[in-house]
């Protein structure tokens, strides 16, 4: 299902939030915007307006077939198909990461792993096999590896980062606290978790709900 305008950054995100109020409430088989809206904290009109950038849901006087809007979120965030993906950097993170039953569930596959410590390759964690940096372009093309998971020091994001990229990576979820600076060909998204910590202590200061 393709959008039928220029879709603003902050929709996408939303949508996630929607997908899962209506997975964790299946047992109601209509739902309204209104109850969506209490659901997930966004006004009726935000999540009527964020819909409508992919076409017309929904019935006049009845609201929302909860199984079809779930059904068609889940092929606008592409989650109708299961993508292969790969840790880079089996430390704390990468490892606790790699046992994560959420990734499965909405079809991310962690599928490999990937340290410079020659310690870690080879052995298997949570099921999951360790493979050295210089062995990713292999691996990735016989695993078909579309995500990289980077949870590596921040001195050494960027190089690991163009590393995944030359194997064949097409996007990554950024976990180290650094900007990475890559071609416009790769999806990347950054979770800094310093910078949330941050975010909610100048909530906190300041009374902001931050909503």
């Amino acid at each position: 299902m393709l959008p039928t305008k220029k879709i603003p950054a902050n929709v996408v995100p939303r949508l996630s939030r929607y997908y899962r109020a209506l997975y964790e409430h299946t047992q109601l088989p209509w739902i309204s915007s209104s109850v969506l809206s209490e659901y997930t904290g966004f006004t009726a009109a935000q999540i009527r307006k964020d819909l409508g950038y992919f076409g017309q849901f929904g019935s006049p006087g009845k609201g929302y077939n909860v199984e079809e809007l779930k059904k068609s979120i889940r092929q606008i965030l592409g989650l109708d198909r299961t993508w292969n993906a790969a840790v880079i950097g089996v430390g704390n993170l990468g490892t606790a990461l790699m046992g994560y039953r959420g990734f499965k569930d909405q079809g991310f596959n962690i599928v490999a792993a990937f340290d410079s410590d020659p310690r870690k390759t080879g052995s298997t964690i949570k099921g999951v096999k360790i493979f050295s940096l210089d062995s990713m372009p292999a691996v990735v093309k016989e695993k078909s590896i579309q995500i990289a998971i980077l949870t590596v020091p921040g001195s050494v994001a960027q190089q690991t980062a163009e590393t995944a990229c030359k194997a064949g990576i097409k996007s990554i979820l950024n976990f180290a606290p650094v900007h990475l600076r890559l071609p416009d060909s790769v999806k990347v998204r950054h979770i800094d978790m310093s910078i949330e910590i941050e975010r909610l202590s100048f909530l906190i200061t300041t009374g902001d709900s931050g909503r």
